[in-house]
């Protein structure tokens, strides 16, 4: 490569990652400039919060990049010398860049800032713990129900006879193609809902050690990629799955074109704005014998190491996270939401503190009992809230098992083969992370 092109090349890149993220600079009158990396602020959810963040570092502000955290954008920004001041990342993934040193222990944040970490609900705070430092300041708590359509009577814990009942509820068309999907198992996305539910643990609780090849966990994609075969195969329901209006007036529950699925709890609120009349039954997902489990997942702030204005950083994602920023931005969704005269279901924290008052003052829905119940479904299956443990290598596992079922649902391999394969994947991931930890 010429001089010319390498000079061209660097510029282009830092102009590229000028406009995602980079150092805080500062602005005309001296204050810093913040910039963060995998935020956006598309409703009033994010607004409400942002607002008041910046209130408190003020005159210092932020720049939100509005875009999803890309890990090469993110190394390549940190590598350059220009990291972000602030990364909002999904908490799974955390502990790979906090292995790594790219992102640093909150430990003198937390204590300089005297943040009560009580508030924070004990699954989402281990899950940005590794080693038993705290890396990240955790935002929503998302919880995975069982979602039934139009009074569907669906039993995940009766394998054999959820089986038949895929059957009983795939309709199709006169031309044979899908009319309706039966049931949505959702893999590769919920496979460790299906593992835990048979007593499978992927990684071991001290986020090291894979466990990928347990024949349970086999036999449980089997299962899984067997009620997608009762349903035409993964092929047909996927091309059908991708002509939804998942999030419109629309939607898949709305045109009867799916009978159930295990769901985040989010998708409540997309329901009672587009299709409040839905007929929509909400229960916590349950194990082989029987017993409620709920897989909770979410996002987190971090700092990056190199970052220029940490202590700024820290005040700003206290804020952003504390429960009187979330009851703020709770209390902005249920006032739009009465404004137009549609139902206010809820916004699920790890905050515990908000969520109490959120869930005990703010969620009215005397009027709307399909999304009462929905609701107490959903902080009823809280009480048996689950999370991936941290893991320094967390990134490269999710990774793994993720390919190993997208490997298994095209016919590229069996699952025992598949799952085998991510194994050694994930195990010399976690040893290359792990080192001497």
């Amino acid at each position: 490569m010429s001089k010319r092109s390498l000079t061209a090349l660097t510029v282009a890149t830092a102009l590229v990652l000028a406009g995602c993220g980079g150092v805080g600079r500062s602005g005309q009158d001296g204050a810093a400039t913040l910039t963060t990396m995998g935020f956006g602020t598309g409703d009033e959810i994010a607004k409400t919060r942002v607002e008041r963040a910046n209130k408190v570092i003020a005159p210092a502000t932020v720049r939100i990049g509005g875009n999803a955290f890309d890990a090469q954008q993110f190394l390549s920004a940190v590598a350059s010398g220009s990291p972000p001041d602030l990364v909002y990342l999904d908490r799974q993934l955390l502990g790979t860049y906090a292995a790594r040193g790219t992102v640093e222990p909150l430990d003198s944040c937390v204590a300089n800032q005297k943040i009560d970490l009580k508030q924070y609900r004990a699954p989402a705070l281990a899950e940005v713990t590794l080693d038993g430092k705290l890396y990240g300041l955790p935002e929503f708590y998302n919880n995975r129900v069982m979602m039934t359509n139009g009074g569907a009577a669906v039993n995940v814990s009766d394998r054999a006879g959820l089986e038949r009942t895929v059957v009983e509820l795939t309709r199709r068309g006169g031309d044979g193609k899908l009319a309706r999907v039966g049931f949505d198992p959702k893999i590769p996305e919920f496979l460790p809902l299906w593992a835990r539910a048979s007593g499978v643990k992927m990684l071991s609780d001290d986020g090291k050690k894979a466990n990928l090849a347990d024949p349970k966990l086999v036999e449980v994609l089997e299962y899984t990629v067997g009620l997608l075969d009762k349903q035409g195969g993964w092929g047909a329901v996927k091309a059908f799955r991708d002509s939804f209006n998942f999030f419109g007036e629309k939607n898949p529950f709305s045109q009867d074109q799916l009978a159930a699925f295990p769901m985040e709890d989010w998708y409540l609120n997309v329901l009672a704005n587009m299709s409040p009349n839905v007929g929509l039954g909400v229960t916590p997902f349950t194990d082989v014998q029987g017993r409620p489990i709920d897989w909770v997942t979410g996002s987190a702030w971090a700092i990056p190491t190199a970052g220029k204005n940490k202590d700024k950083a820290c005040a700003w994602i206290k804020e952003m996270t504390s429960s009187e920023s979330w009851i703020a931005a709770a209390q902005a969704r249920a006032n739009a939401r009465k404004a137009e005269g549609k139902a206010f279901t809820g916004v699920y924290t790890a905050n515990a503190v908000a969520d109490q008052k959120i869930f005990g003052e703010l969620v009215k829905l005397d009027d709307k009992p399909v999304f009462d119940k929905a609701v107490k479904a959903v902080l009823s299956a809280q009480e048996s809230a689950f999370t991936m443990p941290a893991s320094p290598a967390g990134s490269e596992f999710k990774t793994a098992w993720s390919d190993a079922v997208n490997r298994v649902l095209s016919g590229q391999q069996k699952a025992a083969d598949a799952l085998a394969q991510a194994q050694r994947e994930a195990q010399q991931a976690l040893d290359r992370a792990s080192g001497g930890r």
